[in-house]
């Protein structure tokens, strides 16, 4: 593994601190490093006693604001390098501008190119959890990657009607994340109480997911094996990240990369209507 991802959403602030100590023993030259831009981390140490609200086990020192500003990135991005304990970073996302188009598409995504064009930064673009508004970065802005999460996997391929198209049409890459569909497909065994996007999963797609690891295990093929390497089998998918939440974890995740997934098996999910036919 040599490309880390991180954001100062993430954990406030906390992800990007450890991931920097993390790194630090190695050459800056070896690793590629992303992180995102939107969100402002602005002090509240009055709520230091209570927990963030916004998904992580923080102390909430700190509150989230939507900036996509000129002054808000160059704010952002100035943070985050503080908190990496690094002097530059290689990619970075516009986070999650799903409300806020007209001002990411315009000063933000200006921005992030000035940035790159003085040789900060060496890649641009934006991240989110859909792939309308993706495309539309793509189609519009000059950008160099984007990273899309949880449209392209073995439960839902929806960014192959319009991001997928449109980034190989325009030559710009794109970084899966959201593989396993907030956990759903994170197990070779699917139980009752899984996650997908973030709460509990519908029964429909439970019976989806037993359906494709039943088919996987004809093939001695685990469905987080699969989970992992469906996306990059698309020529415009050229990295999955995995979110790994510890070293077992991460030791997994590199196993399922490289497991061995017959082409047969992707042919089997494709007859059973679990897969779109793969475009290239």
């Amino acid at each position: 593994m040599r490309y880390f991802d991180t954001a100062p959403h993430y954990g406030l602030g906390l992800a990007e601190q450890r991931l920097g100590r993390a790194l630090a023993k190695y050459p800056r030259d070896e690793v590629v490093v992303s992180t995102k831009v939107g969100r402002l981390l602005v002090p509240t140490p009055e709520n230091a006693h209570q927990l963030d609200d916004d998904g992580f086990d923080v102390p909430a020192r700190f509150r989230r604001e939507w900036d996509f500003s000129r002054d808000g990135i160059l704010r952002s991005l100035e943070s985050s390098l503080d908190r990496l304990g690094m002097d530059r970073v290689d990619v970075v996302y516009l986070h999650d501008p799903d409300n806020h188009w007209d001002a990411a598409s315009t000063t933000g995504m200006d921005a992030l190119v000035e940035l790159r064009e003085q040789g900060v930064i060496a890649a641009i673009g934006a991240g989110m959890n859909q792939s309308a508004m993706l495309t539309e970065f793509v189609r519009r802005c000059d950008v160099d990657l984007v990273m899309l999460a949880g449209r392209y996997t073995l439960l839902d391929q929806s960014a192959a009607d319009d991001l997928l198209p449109m980034a190989l049409a325009r030559g710009v890459d794109v970084v899966a994340a959201g593989v396993y569909n907030s956990g759903l497909l994170s197990k070779p065994v699917v139980s009752d109480d899984s996650h997908y996007e973030y709460g509990t999963a519908p029964s429909q797609l439970l019976e989806r997911a037993r359906a494709m690891a039943a088919i996987c295990a004809e093939y001695d093929v685990t469905l987080p094996d699969a989970a992992v390497q469906f996306p990059l089998r698309h020529a415009a998918i050229v990295s999955a990240v995995l979110g790994p939440r510890d070293a077992s974890q991460t030791q997994d995740g590199l196993r399922r990369a490289t497991a061995d997934v017959p082409e047969a098996l992707w042919t089997a999910l494709e007859s059973a209507g679990h897969l779109r036919p793969t475009s290239s």
